[in-house]
């Protein structure tokens, strides 16, 4: 890979966080926090390629004004030789710089091929954008559910609208005491364990997707006779007492009682961050 190809990788690269970094693509590789990494890491690789191709192009012309110079020099000197010398010197010199240019391609020709692997993430971010963690993830894995530092008051809405993982961890370990007598309502996608319980589901997200871990909530009550794996719904319903456990890991699954139940779009962002807020 020569500094030519070097530079439209990293340029390419580059153009593709920014791309990622300026729409809604980058939420399916990392939280929503830290975008602005994403767009400094975009930034600075345009400006290597950028650098990389002025750098090349500076020393081509200084290498061409040198053998410029070289050659102006030597046939001055000759001038003072007889016709056959300065033929002889300069056939010597044209096989003295195709050897240093056989040289020189040699040289490049030594950089490792592997180099070329560089490509690979490239593509894969330019054809392939990933689908966001879903039912299979969540299926095999244990839930991540981590008891809250606090617990704000809520507000007085009917229903109350809350984050899956804030409703899980006031109905584990707050023992649902914030939650009793109240509606609420929660958004995650569908995952149905090996024995057909239906779990609403959210990814939690620590840094990045590939830490992402999931939070499940039991459904019980009104559930919709058909459900789907990787369904968006929007469930309303009641806070009870009952818990499970997660057949993966051993970690407490809260339920629901669900009273009503309908689809909706996957969110724009599909990661829920408030585990770490």
């Amino acid at each position: 890979m020569n500094r030519q190809a070097q530079s439209a990788v990293l340029f390419l690269l580059g153009a593709s966080l920014l791309h990622a970094a300026t729409t809604d693509l980058y939420l399916r590789y990392v939280k929503q926090g830290l975008r602005p990494l994403v767009l400094v890491a975009g930034a600075v690789l345009v400006a290597a390629a950028v650098a990389t191709v002025w750098y090349e192009r500076k020393r081509a012309r200084r290498q061409k004004e040198h053998a410029a110079d070289h050659a102006e020099g030597h046939e001055s000197h000759e001038s003072h030789e007889d016709q056959e010398s300065l033929e002889s010197h300069q056939a010597h010199w044209s096989h003295e710089a195709h050897d240093s240019h056989e040289g020189h391609e040699d040289h490049s020709h030594r950089e490792p091929r592997i180099s070329w692997l560089l490509v690979l993430p490239l593509l894969a971010l330019i054809l392939v954008a990933p689908p966001a963690l879903g039912s299979y993830s969540a299926t095999r894995t244990g839930t991540a559910l981590q008891e809250p530092l606090a617990y704000p008051a809520l507000p007085a809405a009917d229903p109350l609208s809350l984050s899956l993982v804030d409703y899980a961890g006031r109905a584990v370990y707050d023992h649902g005491r914030t939650l009793r007598h109240r509606q609420v309502q929660l958004t995650g996608f569908l995952a149905l364990d090996r024995d057909g319980t239906p779990y609403l589901v959210r990814m939690a997200l620590n840094c990045c997707a590939a830490d992402a871990q999931p939070v499940k909530v039991a459904l019980t009550g009104q559930v919709p006779p058909v459900l789907q794996p990787d369904t968006w719904l929007r469930v309303t319903g009641t806070y009870v007492p009952r818990r499970a456990e997660d057949p993966v890991n051993g970690g407490p699954i809260p339920f629901i009682e669900v009273t009503a139940a309908k689809p909706v779009a996957a969110p724009t962002d599909p990661y829920d961050e408030s585990w770490n807020s």
